[in-house]
């Protein structure tokens, strides 16, 4: 009774506060948590004329398809490789870009080459594919340009798949790389700066304090990013992916996320690709549980 007085006495104290959640938790139980209901649809044969309920029941016979498709190992092999690069390549830019700025003294400049990095986060992804194909045109863009003048042939870069990748990735760490430092460069100011001036006293220098200071400052925040990123290891935006596919690149452009698509909204085999899409979340989350097992083990930092 004692708990319950109290609880009511915070919440009468506190109210004002509770009225700022609810937007938030009206927002998740709407487009997070109801939209699970229709996850169902998986294990039906779907009809839209039945509903989820009237659709028959078939248990995991939409998963089996799945497995035995001959696109099965296709796309999950396009949608865990675009991933790898992007880790491998991708994952360290944000952090070597906040160390860099973290060490610019002139302020005006910072501010400047912080604009400069975050503005390109701003644009739309069918504008970024428009710039990507007007720039790698094999007839007027910009890099086919310069090879011409070099005596070379132009390269129809949007149409090789072995360059589809790399294009996918590089393209998106321009436009990601300055919002993504934001969160290691606000961990970078929780250093304290006496450590520094205490290296700086002791005769070390500026890479030094990076290696042995601010790296290690900022390394639970790397760790947690690492964690997040790992369990999104089956996860391909479906825009950009989408954008830049085209019938010479299909082979290696087709990921998880385009095919669910073709199949569920261009086909109508809505119960195929919500099978598809779960077994996606399924895998995404065992990697996350996983990672995050493994770093609180490793390294005593973890989500939970």
């Amino acid at each position: 009774m004692k708990k319950r007085v109290n609880f009511k006495k915070r919440f009468l104290e506190t109210k004002s506060l509770y009225f700022f959640v609810i937007p938030g938790l009206v927002y998740y139980l709407v487009f997070k948590y109801w939209p699970i209901y229709g996850s169902q649809i998986a294990f039906r044969d779907y009809s839209p004329y039945l509903g989820f309920i009237e659709s028959p029941w078939v248990g995991l016979t939409n998963f089996r398809r799945f497995f035995e498709s001959p696109d099965f190992l296709l796309i999950l092999k396009n949608t865990i490789w675009i991933n790898v690069v992007n880790l491998i390549l991708g994952f360290p830019f944000p952090i070597i870009l906040a160390l860099l700025l973290n060490q610019l003294k002139n302020q005006h400049f910072k501010k400047v080459v912080q604009t400069v990095t975050y503005a390109p986060y701003f644009i739309s992804t069918v504008v970024l594919v428009g710039m990507l194909y007007t720039m790698l045109s094999p007839y007027s863009g910009v890099i086919n340009t310069v090879i011409k003048l070099g005596g070379g042939n132009p390269i129809h870069f949007m149409g090789k798949p072995r360059a589809y990748v790399i294009i996918y990735v590089l393209s998106g760490i321009w436009q990601t790389c300055g919002w993504s430092a934001i969160v290691y460069i606000a961990a970078l100011t929780s250093i304290s700066p006496d450590l520094h001036e205490s290296a700086i006293v002791d005769g070390a220098n500026r890479m030094q304090r990076i290696l042995h200071i601010d790296i290690p400052g900022i390394m639970p925040t790397i760790i947690t990013m690492l964690i997040l990123t790992a369990g999104q290891l089956l996860s391909v935006g479906f825009e950009k992916a989408y954008l830049m596919q085209n019938s010479m690149n299909l082979g290696v452009s087709e990921v998880i996320s385009t095919y669910t698509y073709k199949r569920g909204l261009v086909d109508g085999d809505f119960s195929y690709a919500s099978a598809v899409e779960m077994f996606q979340s399924g895998i995404n989350f065992l990697i996350l549980l996983t990672v995050n097992k493994i770093s609180k083990c490793v390294s005593e930092t973890s989500l939970w």
